[in-house]
């Protein structure tokens, strides 16, 4: 398996592109040549306008779609040539996922939520699985809460607790696809500063979609897309 040459690189990206309707006289190349690295523990935001890429690129480091050419090294992984049950071993293991909405089982407690990812491999939860989320709740200041139907929750909790559930499987890389842009500005700047946290003490590389400029200010670094390029 071909290995990344930098060990402190979590994304690698070479001369990807992607098109879609391949062959057929509608194909069109959404993404162009791109290049892009990322350290281990960068919190990085990426910004673009709507349909300038920004979903296209973030499914294909999230390992939820390939690239038509290039390479893409994930955790000092090539993946290109991975199957797809090999992809979907290292999406589980190596990433954690973000989004605008916070897809938690409402009916389900906010503890139960975080056990989820991590019974995957077990089938069944242990009390090793129960420890972990009930120590990522209090990360997030939920441990109280941890009981209570997610459903229950304020949406600034239960975003906590999707950040807690995205850090089950200790991830090198967390992907946050505006995961403050359906929170008041208060519980937006809480959820801002628990990745920023979590970048800083676990070393977790975060790359952050942002359509505010405000927060892509905070990060390390932003990546733009326009029109299928990054600038």
């Amino acid at each position: 398996m071909l290995k990344s040459t930098c060990p402190e690189l979590v994304v690698e990206l070479a001369q990807v592109s992607k098109s879609f309707n391949l062959g057929k006289p509608n194909e069109i190349e959404i993404l162009h040549n791109i290049h892009l690295q990322l350290s281990r523990g960068e919190f990085c935001a990426v910004m673009g306008p709507s349909g300038s890429g920004k979903s296209t690129l973030l499914n294909i480091i999230g390992l939820l779609d390939r690239p038509t050419q290039g390479t893409l090294n994930l955790n000092g992984e090539e993946t290109t040539l991975l199957d797809d049950h090999a992809l979907t071993r290292l999406r589980g293991h190596a990433i954690g996922f973000v989004f605008q909405h916070h897809h938690l089982l409402s009916a389900f407690t906010a503890l139960e939520n975080v056990i989820i990812p991590m019974m995957g491999s077990h089938g069944f939860c242990t009390e090793e699985m129960t420890e972990r989320a009930l120590s990522l709740l209090d990360s997030v200041d939920l441990c109280s809460f941890s009981h209570q139907p997610s459903g229950s929750l304020s949406g600034g909790q239960q975003q906590r607790v999707a950040v807690a559930r995205a850090l089950a499987m200790n991830p090198a890389l967390l992907l946050a696809d505006e995961p403050t842009g359906n929170l008041d500005t208060k519980s937006a700047d809480a959820v801002f500063k628990l990745l920023r946290r979590v970048s800083r003490e676990q070393g977790t590389t975060v790359l952050f979609v942002t359509h505010n400029p405000e927060l892509a200010e905070r990060c390390d670094k932003t990546i733009q897309v326009v029109d299928g390029c990054v600038v």
